[in-house]
């Protein structure tokens, strides 16, 4: 599809969108909503572009045909190189989340996961999903891999829950389905999504075989809505204007997935109460997705090493060497994140189903990473640009023409007289970057950048359990008793 094609077949679905409590009619054209569509969008144009074709299309191993890169099945460690760099082209692209991902990277987890069950149980699930997946392909959609379920009380089971809708459970077998209830929390770019494939969030044992569940089911599904996320100065897309937005034209996009008896008809279904092979696919899609944060935030880490450049220069301040020493540890830091992506997918090897899985523990290694360089390169950039960042007056104050001066001057002239920057650069482009900082920083665009670094993807403990059963130390011990000579 076209950019132009995407958002119009976003307006064909009945998406039951609600947000400050009331049901939105025309989510698409919303001011709060529409910066994340025209995010996923630029997935779509990009692909369009002849410049961009190696790293945005490839070809299909299900049908052979050419294809949006964000639907593919991994065929190669090279595939996995090209995913990491085209996540870092859209986030340069967007400074903020382009929301394809997810979906990305459940298909890959499971694709090589249903083959594996099908190889234990006879099942078809594997045959289930190549058949929509080809579907996928052929119409470019957007899908969103829903993952994180509510959990409710964390110290226990999903089947010892109070309340069983904490986790996405089966409530009803039939023939020819099956009837799910529950909801998926922190969803990227679900409302902006034509599919959802929903996974299981944990491990589980025997008792939860009705939450080990997965399936595919349309956005607008009957008893699927969503209730929209907020974002941190999110209201300020309400209000004329832009610079105080500070990236007016894209963001991101979170909300709470609900599922309210919703049938799935069975070809749409991926496992069903083979628990085993819950944690198999959580354990795949983390990869993936963690291997997702060494190209997309390094994207955004580059437009925000940018704009502290940019707003060193504004402030005069651009050749002081500590500000060069700055700018050097964010570049630092940024690439370091790079490597990880490039590393774990060099690194990557063939699963049973024949697609590409990243190193799982180069992968966490990666995310862990991403937990605590962004907060620094964050940090950096707020030092550079200095106070001004959160404590300039509005957009309408610089425009405004309210008599305030003894020589009648207004407080638009008062606000442009005193924070005018170096001579030759206006004060509006001052502004403009300052504001960019803050919602880099602070704002909506931080949901996307830097606490995402932090939960996205499995927060930094789950990482660490990864590191340490990956990490072999047995292994490590016996390099080092050859070495010391020590037999036992």
């Amino acid at each position: 599809m076209t950019a132009k094609e995407y958002i119009d077949s976003l307006r064909r679905l009945n998406t039951r969108v609600y947000m400050f409590g009331e049901k939105l009619d025309n989510w698409v054209d919303h001011p709060m909503i529409r910066p994340s569509i025209n995010c996923v969008a630029m997935t779509y144009a990009l692909a369009q572009d002849p410049q961009y074709a190696d790293l945005m299309t490839a070809t299909s191993s299900l049908t052979g045909r050419k294809i949006n890169r964000f639907t593919h099945l991994h065929q190669s460690a090279d595939d996995l190189v090209k995913k990491v760099k085209m996540q870092r082209l859209l986030g340069q692209k967007t400074a903020s989340c382009f929301q394809r991902c997810v979906g990305m990277d459940a298909f890959n987890a499971v694709y090589s996961s249903t083959y594996e069950i099908d190889e234990k149980y006879g099942t078809s699930y594997h045959e289930n999903f190549k058949k929509f997946l080809i579907y996928v392909q052929d119409n470019d959609l957007t899908v969103d891999g829903a993952m994180t379920d509510p959990k409710g009380d964390r110290s226990k089971a999903p089947h010892e829950q109070a309340d069983p809708d904490m986790y996405v459970h089966v409530v009803e077998r039939r023939p020819d389905g099956i009837v799910v209830c529950g909801a998926k929390c922190h969803q990227t770019g679900s409302i902006n999504s034509h599919w959802h494939i929903f996974m299981p969030t944990i491990a589980m044992g025997e008792a939860d075989k009705d939450y080990a569940v997965s399936f595919a089911c349309p956005t607008d599904a009957e008893g699927l809505y969503m209730i929209y996320g907020r974002q941190s100065c999110d209201t300020r897309k309400l209000e004329d204007g832009c610079i105080d937005v500070g990236n007016a034209k894209f963001g991101g996009q979170e909300a709470l997935v609900v599922l309210d008896h919703v049938f799935i008809p069975n070809e749409y279904i991926f496992l069903n109460g083979e628990y085993e092979f819950a944690g198999m696919i959580v354990e795949r899609f983390a990869g993936y997705h963690r291997q997702s944060y060494g190209g997309c935030k390094v994207g955004v880490g580059d437009v925000v090493i940018g704009a502290a450049a940019l707003a060193a220069e504004y402030n005069g301040v651009e050749k002081a060497s500590a500000v060069k020493d700055k700018l050097i540890e964010m570049t630092h830091l940024n690439e370091t994140l790079y490597s990880c992506g490039i590393a774990c997918s060099c690194e990557g090897c063939p699963t049973r189903a024949g697609n590409y899985q990243i190193d799982l523990l180069l992968a966490n290694v990666c995310k862990q990473n991403v937990t605590r360089f962004p907060y620094e390169i964050v940090r950096l950039a707020e030092d550079i640009a200095g106070g001004l960042m959160v404590t300039m007056p509005s957009e309408t104050d610089f425009k405004s023409d309210t008599v305030v001066g003894n020589n009648g001057e207004t407080i638009g002239d008062i606000c442009n007289k005193f924070f005018a920057a170096r001579e030759g650069v206006s004060t509006e482009d001052r502004q403009k970057v300052m504001r960019f900082l803050e919602n880099m920083c602070l704002g909506a665009a931080a949901v996307g950048y830097r606490t995402e670094s932090m939960h996205g993807a499995g927060s930094p403990q789950a990482q660490r359990i990864m590191i340490a059963r990956q990490g072999n130390i047995q292994g490590k011990k016996k390099l080092a008793k050859s070495i010391a000579g020590i037999e036992k």
